[in-house]
């Protein structure tokens, strides 16, 4: 964007420029991708305290109808008739071929039909395909009059249970509406950083009130884009518009837990065919975790070469860890390449360095769930 008065801002943009936050485009928006105290401090206050990041860029939306769970499977590979309430499931849209139009959460967090959270990039198109796909079934309800913002952190939940009781009876991927902080909330224990945690909807309106009372919490700390992508990057979590994009099946991802097996078994959402057989048979290419042994972090758009020195693939995220203390990738190479152990080499301003396919996620997830 050429010009900040073609951003859009959320309910939180004033609080974030008044903490001094370095503010930049995003999705459409302008948004911290840092506070002072800087990305490397913020990622490991996440990763040992509690991070609260403002995420009202995302899409949120309610969709209603006879039947939204089963029409929200003709979009998805997800089985939405067999959620039960209060909880949500990771998915994607699919075009036609099998690409992934966008991932997303949908959930039921009341008896309100479907509630669906989708990335801020992608949301005008997202709603677009699910109101062409599904016209006459159901109705969208765009919740622009709300923001969201997750919490994140090995501290986050005793924060957040000190407002909200009620939140400490739920596990990983549970979602309620509930009251709290004086108003109407949609909570998800959920996030993008491999870390326990919550995400909060909460009235636009309300949105500074809620978000200055959770930074009252000396174990809270206000944190930027530029650790939101460190974090979900050491956690292994892809990014749509880098990691995924219309032309990677799930399979190639690594994303065939969201393919759950009935479906694959009737074969009715978009592109089975190609998903199917990719499960069958193994994809083209497969998505690989690569520690960088030596040199300088592997950026999106780094070529990836055998031993011998062919190029055999591509960087689709790349960063430094600032607990691995090193270099960390995503990266898309041939399914022969992709075992655990595997020798590799990025090319990084031309000159070759060694890597390794390594387990995901890099740090292990902390999620609570229930026994």
């Amino acid at each position: 964007m050429a010009h900040d008065e073609t951003l859009k801002t959320t309910p939180l943009t004033d609080d974030h420029i008044a903490r001094g936050a370095r503010m930049v485009p995003f999705a459409g928006y302008t948004m911290p991708v840092q506070y002072p105290m800087g990305v490397l401090a913020e990622h490991l206050w996440t990763r040992e305290h509690a991070g609260l990041f403002d995420v009202s860029h995302m899409g949120q939306a309610r969709l209603r109808g006879v039947s939204p769970l089963s029409a929200f499977e003709e979009v998805v590979p997800g089985d939405y008739i067999g959620l039960k309430p209060g909880k949500q499931k990771y998915s994607m849209l699919l075009n036609r071929t099998g690409g992934i139009v966008d991932d997303l959460m949908a959930g039921r967090p009341d008896d309100d039909g479907l509630f669906v959270i989708v990335n801020g990039a992608c949301k005008d198109n997202d709603f677009k395909v699910i109101d062409d796909e599904l016209a006459g079934q159901v109705e969208i309800e765009r919740l622009e009059n709300r923001a969201l913002m997750a919490i994140q952190g090995p501290e986050a939940a005793a924060v957040v249970q000190a407002h909200l009781p009620a939140a400490a009876e739920m596990a990983f991927m549970d979602i309620r509406a509930m009251p709290g902080f004086g108003t109407d909330l949609i909570v998800s224990r959920s996030g993008y950083t491999g870390e326990d945690g919550y995400e909060i909807s909460v009235p636009a309106a309300e949105a500074v009130r809620v978000w200055n009372l959770l930074l009252e919490d000396a174990r809270v700390r206000p944190i930027g884009l530029g650790a939101r992508d460190s974090l979900r990057l050491e956690a292994g979590l892809p990014l749509y518009g880098h990691d995924l994009d219309e032309t990677v099946s799930p399979v190639e991802a690594g994303l065939t837990f969201a393919v759950n097996r009935n479906r694959r078994e009737q074969r009715d959402f978009p592109g089975a065919a190609r998903i199917v057989k990719e499960l069958a048979e193994g994809p083209a290419r497969a998505k690989v975790c690569l520690r960088v042994l030596e040199g300088a972090p592997a950026r999106e758009g780094a070529e990836v070469a055998d031993e011998a020195g062919n190029v055999v693939g591509v960087v689709t995220s790349g960063g430094y860890s600032p607990v691995l203390k090193g270099g960390i990738a995503l990266a898309f190479v041939p399914p022969a390449l992709k075992a655990v152990g595997t020798k590799l080499k990025v090319i990084v301003r031309g000159k070759p360095q060694p890597a390794e396919v390594v387990a995901s996620p890099f740090v292990p997830h902390r999620y609570v769930r229930k026994a």
